[in-house]
């Protein structure tokens, strides 16, 4: 699995295959992907970095799309809720799912300087975690995985 967020890439086509694949994903489970919906994801594909709901607000107001907290929460939690975005819990912030196109346990690497996000994924029961569940006859259900450190930018400027 390619980790997605601190590579260089065609930013445009990623941001154009993501809303495709996420209108999709709509249409097949017969969503409402209203336009507020499609605009938060849309802010959230542009950044490929951990945003906090009232800066997604802001820019969602200055386009007249609300002004309201509930706005942009709803939107939100929309896009958690059926996997076209992830809430990053150690920053209280959502980013755009980068893996759309097939389900996941989703891992993230967050640079604490610039708060750019990088998604890969993990298995549920892998590592020793797993082992230990296993071991235990526990039974996994939902895992977040968020690693804090230097993306190779920051980390370079650091240096």
């Amino acid at each position: 699995m390619k980790t997605i967020g601190f590579d260089s890439h065609n930013h445009d086509a990623c941001i154009s295959d993501a809303l495709g694949i996420a209108t999709d994903i709509c249409a097949q489970q017969k969503l409402q992907f209203t336009p507020v919906r499609r605009r938060v994801l849309e802010i959230l594909l542009h950044e490929h970095r951990a945003m906090g709901a009232y800066d997604i607000l802001e820019v969602l107001s200055s386009e007249g799309l609300g002004s309201q907290p509930p706005v942009v929460y709803r939107a939100l939690d929309f896009l958690v809720k059926h996997g076209l975005a992830h809430r990053i819990e150690g920053l209280n912030a959502y980013t755009a799912c980068a893996h759309l196109d097939h389900e996941h346990v989703p891992a993230f690497l967050i640079c604490r300087t610039c708060k750019a996000v990088a998604e890969t994924d993990t298995g549920i029961a892998q590592g020793r975690l797993g082992q230990a569940a296993a071991s235990a006859g526990f039974t996994i259900e939902k895992v977040v995985v968020e690693a804090e450190g230097l993306c190779p930018s920051c980390a370079g400027a650091a240096a």
